[in-house]
This record gives structure tokens, sequence and C-alpha cells, in this order.
């Protein structure tokens, strides 16, 4: 098996593969150039998007060149794949901005520069705008259309699924357009893989058959599982929503914490998915006697100092042990800033613990405050219909709520 290949499947991310052996001939002989796809749907992508692009880093430290294809054209439908209802419709301005702020994340994973390291392949990003957007359609029905059968396309599981709530004409097209993306970067760039979850293996299947049938080389698809907890949930979903790599959407002390309080069972699987730890040195917290705290921590470090930078890993580091050790800064904690004329006025415990978005609502924060979850200042909180005013500020003038054993918020006032 080719070295690329074999790390991956050694890392846990495959799922399946259209020609095992082809592909493992075709990267011994030559770099094999290969594309993993995202549309700018949103401006940020979360982690259950960027498993596929770990896993391209692994093929490009092992000498293939990839391509990160954004999605600036198919990104104005999207896939229906996985969904249960049409994307909202996004101008061309909002496509664009999200195209560059995803362009930017995946930067932190994959070299795109024109000097990557000796040995590695040369990775690039491309926006398939550049020739979707003016598509003719009439003539790419009778160039492209004419090689996709109806029936074969209602077989595929995501198509069927979407056929049981409601699928668009627009949406129902979006495998041709994918299909498309793949010869294209093939004519242009010689690509003879794509990659992605296993939920694209139609759409991977429908590109390499068009390829194939307008006299295309040989081409290939590779999928990667889907990623589920040790408890059967999605990865990448948090009390607080989608877990985002925009730390606008998502604070760094947050991202750092997800990861620090993944169950014990997924922490050296996460480790080998979105890590580029050696397999070696993850295998040492598998022994007895390892504490299981320092290496979800070292994984919590590892992770955000890919998608943040090593600066802001450390602050969410030192945040933490500050919260829950006494020590350090707790300057990074994540942060509301509130009017001071509120709390002058007295603001009811509830209001204040949904206005800090620790919960959504006040019946939550009643829930909270009655069992026993809820502190402000250190200081355990029972009474649901106790008004903090200036009198319960700390000596830097703010409040630092905490809900439940693992979540905090400091409150600001101006």
């Amino acid at each position: 098996m080719n070295k690329g290949l074999q790390t991956l499947i050694d890392r846990g991310f495959v799922k399946d593969c259209t020609d095992w052996q082809g592909l493992s001939d075709l990267m011994d002989k030559e770099s094999v150039v290969f594309y993993c796809g995202a549309d700018p749907t949103a401006k940020s992508l979360h982690i259950g998007h960027i498993v596929p692009y770990f896993a391209m880093r692994h093929l490009q430290e092992a000498g293939m060149s990839p391509i990160a294809l954004v999605g600036g054209g198919t990104g104005m439908i999207g896939d229906p794949t996985g969904k249960t209802e049409m994307r909202k419709m996004l101008t061309l301005e909002e496509i664009d901005s999200n195209a560059q702020s995803i362009k930017e994340q995946l930067s932190r994973i994959v070299d795109f520069s024109d000097n990557p390291p000796e040995g590695w392949g040369r990775g690039r990003v491309v926006n398939n705008a550049d020739w979707l957007r003016d598509l003719n359609y009439i003539e790419f029905l009778r160039d492209i259309g004419v090689y996709f059968s109806v029936n074969r396309m209602l077989t595929f599981e995501g198509v069927q699924q979407r056929l049981e709530r409601g699928l668009s004409f627009i949406e129902f097209n979006y495998q041709l357009l994918q299909a498309y993306d793949f010869y294209m970067l093939n004519k242009l760039y010689g690509n003879r893989l794509q990659i992605g979850g296993a939920d694209q293996w139609g759409n991977i299947v429908a590109g390499i058959d068009l390829i194939h049938r307008m006299d295309g080389p040989q081409c290939y698809g590779l999928t990667f599982n889907l990623l589920m907890t040790s408890e059967g949930k999605k990865m990448g979903k948090s009390e607080k929503g989608a877990v985002f790599l925009d730390k606008s959407l998502y604070s760094v002390y947050d991202f750092y914490q997800y990861w620090r309080n993944i169950s014990d069972m997924d922490v050296t699987r996460m480790m080998k998915i979105f890590t580029f730890m050696s397999l070696d040195e993850i295998a040492e917290y598998e022994n007895p006697g390892v504490n299981i705290n320092d290496a979800k921590e070292r994984l919590a470090f590892e992770v955000t100092k890919i998608i943040h930078g090593e600066e802001e890993a450390n602050k969410a580091k030192d945040a933490a042990k500050a919260l829950f050790s006494g020590s350090g800064s707790k300057d990074h904690v994540p942060s509301v800033t509130l009017k001071m004329e509120d709390l002058e006025k007295g603001i009811g415990i509830l209001d204040l613990y949904t206005k800090s978005t620790l919960t959504p609502s006040n019946g939550e924060a009643r829930r909270l405050i009655t069992q026993g979850g809820a502190e402000i200042n250190g200081k355990k909180e029972s009474d649901p219909k106790r008004v903090i005013n200036q009198d319960d500020l700390d000596s830097d003038g703010e409040l630092l709520l905490k809900a439940g054993k693992k979540r905090f918020m400091k409150i600001k006032f101006e």
C-alpha cells in the first residue's frame, strides 16, 4: 500500500475507495493531484467539515498535490446531501466573502504556499466560480447532462432521503455540477482523485463516470468515516451549537474547552484525526497509568494551535488553568458586555444568565440555578429570584458566571 494511503488507514480516516490497488499504484508512480470541495454557504467551516483537510495534509506530506476547491459556483445552490430542507440563497457578495474566509481557514491546515517543504506536494486553492458562473445552460445540458441517468441518480441515498421531504430541481442539478468540477479539475490540472466524507460517495462516483464517458483517464474516489463520538453522537456539536473555526462565532477559549472536555474514550482517536502528532507519540497516551487529563490537555492545545495559532492556544490554556486550578490569567475567558445602567437598576439572575448566553432562556436558567449548577464569582447561587447589582462585582468590576462544571462567561459593564 502507498505510504500516504497507509497513513490515512492507520490514523482511522478511511471509509472506502473506488479502487485501492489502482490508486496505490498511481501514487507510487507520481505526485497525484487530488481535491476536496467546500461550499461557502456560511462564513466559517466547523470541525465536522475539516476531517478531509487533515487527510489532505497527510497526503500532501507524502508528496501528493492537493487542490482545495472553494465552491463559489456550487455555493449558489448548496449541496442537498444530508440536508432536510433547501438552503437559503446567498448573494454573490456573501458567497465571495465566505469563500475568502474559508480559504484562510483551510490555509491553517494545508500548505498552499508557492514553496512547500521539501518532499511535499504543491497545494493550491481553486474556485469553481471560474467555470460555473458563466456556464451556458443549454450547452451544459447537451455536453454534460446527456451522460447522466435520472433513474441512477434517484438510487443514491442522499437523493432518496430528500425526495421524501421534497427536493427542488435546482438542488437535483447539484450532482451534475460537482461531477463537472471533477472533470474540469482533471482537464485543467490533471486531477485524478476526489476525497470527501462518506456521504459524498454518490457525487464522487458520478464525477469518475463522467470523466470516463468523456474519454478521460481512470480517476478515483476516497471517502472518510462520518466522525461520531463514543456515545454515538455526530462530532462537532456542543451546548453552544456547531464548533466553528471562526473565533467570532465560537471563541478560542470555548474551542479549546470543547476538545478538553471530550469523552475519555475519544481522546487518542481524535489525536489521530485532528492533530499531526506522530502515531508513536499518540500511543504513549494509551499506556496504562497515563493521566487522561494530561492527554485531553495535549489534544486541546494541539488542535487549537493548528486552527488559531500557538499564541491563542496558550492564552486559552492559561484561562482554563485560571478557572479550574486557580493559576494563570483569566483575561482570555470569553466575555459579554452589558450596560452599567442596567446593573445599577438591578438585573435578575435569570436574565443575567440568558444575556450571558450560558443559557438559551430564563426557563433553562431557572433549572440550572435550582439544580445547583450556577455560580457567580465563585459563590454558588440557589435563588432564582435573586437580583444582581453593583455590590456583586469583583475587584475588577466584573462578574464571572459559571454554568455546570465546565462553562464560564465573564460579564463586563460599560
